[in-house]
C-alpha cells in the first residue's frame, strides 16, 4: 500500500512520541539537540499545538497501513511577494529506503503549489546526508548553494547544502512525467 499524508492533529501526539522515542538514535545525527520532554506525549502535544497556533506551517504525518510512520512539513511559510517556505521530513528507521518519504514529499509539494499557491519551496541537508539529497533531487529540487554553519544539529553549527524547487519547474516536471 502506498503511503499517504494528512495534516497532523493533537490526537497524533501519543503515536508521534512513541515513534520519536523508538527512533531517537536514528534521528539524532540529523536533528537539533532535544530535551527529554520532546519525546513525551505532552511534549509532542506542545510541539504540535505551537506549530498549529503559529499559522506559518503545514505540518503533516506520513501514514502507511493506517499507522503514522513519519512527518513531512512545510515550515516558515512567508506570503506576500515571497510565497515561499521550507520543507522538512523524517521517517521511522524501519520504513527508510523504501520511497515513502519521496512519495510523501511529492504529495505535499502538489498541495504547496496547487492548493496553497506557493512559488518556492526550499530545503537544506547536512553535507553528508546523501539519502535526503536523493529525496530532494527525485522531487525536482536543484541545489543552489552551501550555507556554512547553517543549523545547530547535534549541538554543533553545521554546514548544509541548500536546495529549491520553483512552482514553474515543478509544473514542468509534473506535466512531462509518465
Amino acid at each position: 500500500m502506498s503511503p499517504t499524508i494528512r495534516p497532523v492533529t493533537l490526537h497524533d501526539a501519543g503515536e508521534l512520541a512513541a515513534l520519536l522515542t523508538a527512533n531517537r538514535e536514528w534521528l539524532e545525527p540529523w536533528d537539533p539537540a532535544r530535551d527529554e520532554v520532546y519525546y513525551t506525549e505532552d511534549g509532542q502535544r506542545q510541539v504540535i499545538g505551537g506549530v498549529l497556533d503559529q499559522g506559518t506551517s503545514l505540518p503533516h504525518v506520513i501514514v502507511e497501513d493506517g499507522r503514522v510512520v513519519g512527518r513531512v512539513n512545510l515550515n516558515n511559510i512567508v506570503r506576500g511577494p515571497f510565497q515561499s517556505c521550507s520543507l522538512g521530513y523524517w521517517v521511522d528507521s524501519g520504513h527508510a529506503g523504501r520511497g515513502l518519504v519521496t512519495k510523501a514529499v511529492a504529495l505535499l509539494l502538489r498541495d504547496a503549489f496547487t492548493v496553497h499557491g506557493l512559488h518556492r519551496v526550499e530545503a537544506g541537508t547536512l553535507l553528508h546526508n546523501v539519502r535526503s539529497q536523493r529525496v530532494l533531487e527525485r522531487a525536482g529540487f536543484q541545489m543552489f548553494g552551501m550555507a556554512p554553519r547553517y543549523l545547530k544539529i547535534g549541538g554543533e553549527w553545521q554546514d548544509h547544502f541548500l536546495y529549491q524547487l520553483l512552482e514553474e519547474n515543478w509544473s514542468t516536471a509534473n506535466q512531462s512525467a509518465p
